[in-house]
């Protein structure tokens, strides 16, 4: 509920109303402010925030039409309200276009202009709520275009993790090419998929592999027998000639090198060291089927992993590491919009990681807490902008928002199904080891020891950073709030671990 009073501005160049209306207003409980023209009424408002202005037209330096065009230059969602004994068409047309809510005619009684300004604060605060659940929606909305963009990432890595582990069961060159086609049918929907050996000496192609969706056609048939027909063997080889890269052609029917029966084309080709070895090619008989821009990215990454595999070379790791960046970009966008949390996340990761070493954990443990450290805050992608960068005191219900992000990220990483370990550090961070602390209140070994590392360096750059309510403190200060709250905030193990590393001025 509202407690300050309303401010609102009188602006008349008669002494006796601005009185007699400045009397009555005071004591309905709201704050009156008065002006004489409209010059003094705008230095009032460059000072005071006004909730409602009420205007006199014909005024002296500056009239109420005037007044009321300034208003909505610098604010157009201050409601003005003009009076005049002097109405007239062309004055009510000038003042809806200058912004003007209201338009009273005098002579008016304060009963009239109360009952106006009540309906026009009401109208306000409608209007504020309605902005508000705007931007709410708006959020939501951006938030299920990240999770649409997480899961549509998800969807590839599971994809490309299938590929992965259909190598990883082929034992002989031979059995790699035919994964190559299988695996073109399957993920890419399409019809015809070959493996043909290049040859750069007689630039030649031969077929090793070749797989179908099971269709019956005569004329595919006839066109697609031991090889490829001589039309599309010459098209595939023409490309070689102008380009090695993966080659997309959709309405292939319109190319002459090519039977009408195709009419999607995907050529890629396999390199082993930058040479040529085989050409993965897809082809689509159906209209209904056209390779596109993600299809060709599929089937690139296939003819890929095939040649690793034939140089037993694996591709996971750089998989994983693309995920993680996708992530990161995520947490430093949400991260730039705050000027006091810029880099948070990287620092915490950094001295997460030299705690933990510290500590003795494992060369596992330390890549754990190097991910969790660097997308602890990722939740926060799931909290209103107002509640998150606001600089005054939180509200309770406000704080009970922010203390969600745990669970949000934990939540975002769980959709992933790769990272369940980094998933729970970064739900427990916030946890106390006295037990006071959330999403779930565990306490002491109950809380990953991870967690309870990450929670330490978490706190640390909080207090050793400038925040738009306080500048950062001294280290020696810092350092004593750390070991003032070790056993109750803090696990005492770390707190030893962290305060040995700031003896060594590791963390300057």
């Amino acid at each position: 509920m509202r407690t300050d009073p309303i401010k609102i501005l009188m602006v008349d160049d008669e002494n006796v109303i601005l009185e007699v209306a400045e009397e009555y207003f005071q004591k309905k409980g709201y704050e009156v402010y008065t002006a004489g023209n409209g010059i003094e009424a705008l230095d009032i408002l460059s000072r005071e925030k006004i909730g409602c202005v009420f205007t006199d037209i014909n005024m002296p330096v500056m009239d109420g039409l005037d007044l009321a065009e300034k208003i909505r230059l610098k604010d157009n969602t201050l409601p003005v309200v003009v009076m005049t004994g002097y109405p007239s068409l062309e004055n009510t047309i000038q003042t809806l276009k200058n912004g003007v809510i209201d338009y009273l005619i005098k002579p008016v009684t304060l009963e009239q202009m109360e009952l106006t300004l009540v309906r026009i604060l009401r109208e306000r605060e409608l209007f504020v709520e309605n902005l508000i659940l705007k931007e709410e929606v708006e959020r939501r909305e951006r938030l299920k275009k990240l999770n649409n963009e997480l899961l549509e990432r998800v969807q590839e890595v599971n994809i490309l993790n299938r590929v992965m582990e259909d190598f990883s069961s082929a034992d002989s060159s031979y059995g790699i090419f035919n994964k190559v086609v299988d695996l073109g049918v399957e993920e890419l929907k399409a019809d015809k998929v070959f493996f043909h050996i290049y040859s750069d000496q007689d630039k030649s192609l031969a077929l090793v592999a070749s797989a179908d969706c099971g269709i019956e056609n005569e004329t595919v048939h006839s066109l697609f027998g031991k090889d490829l027909s001589k039309a599309a063997n010459k098209f595939i080889l023409d490309i070689l000639k102008k380009d090695h890269n993966p080659c997309l052609i959709s309405e292939a029917v319109k190319n002459k090198h090519l039977d009408d029966v195709v009419h999607s084309l995907m050529v890629v080709p396999v390199k082993i060291r930058d040479n040529i070895f085989g050409i993965a090619s897809a082809f689509s008989f159906s209209k209904d089927k056209y390779f596109n821009e993600k299809d060709i990215y599929y089937m690139s990454f296939i003819s890929q992993k095939a040649s690793s595999a034939i140089e037993n070379i694996a591709l996971y790791e750089n998989i994983y590491d693309n995920l993680f960046s996708t992530l990161y970009a995520f947490v430093t966008a949400l991260e730039v919009r705050d000027l006091y949390t810029r880099k948070h996340s990287t620092r915490v990761a950094k001295y997460a990681h030299m705690i933990a070493e510290e500590m003795g954990c494992t060369d596992e443990e330390l890549d754990i807490i190097r991910f969790a450290g660097s997308l602890h805050d990722i939740g926060k992608i799931g909290i209103r902008d107002d509640i998150l960068l606001k600089s005054s005191q939180l509200s309770a219900e406000e704080y009970k928002k922010i203390k969600e992000h745990p669970v949000i990220g934990a939540d975002i990483i769980s959709k992933l199904g790769l990272w369940d370990r980094e998933m729970v550090i970064i739900r427990h961070h916030h946890e106390r080891f006295d037990g006071k602390g959330y999403p779930d209140g565990l306490k002491g070994d109950e809380i990953p020891r991870l967690s309870r590392i990450l929670c330490v360096a978490d706190s640390f750059d909080a207090i050793d950073s400038d925040r738009a309510y306080r500048k950062k403190m001294g280290k020696n200060e810092v350092f004593g709030i750390i070991n003032e709250n070790s056993g109750t905030q803090f696990d005492p193990e770390v707190v030893k671990a962290f305060l040995k590393i700031a003896d060594q001025e590791l963390l300057g």
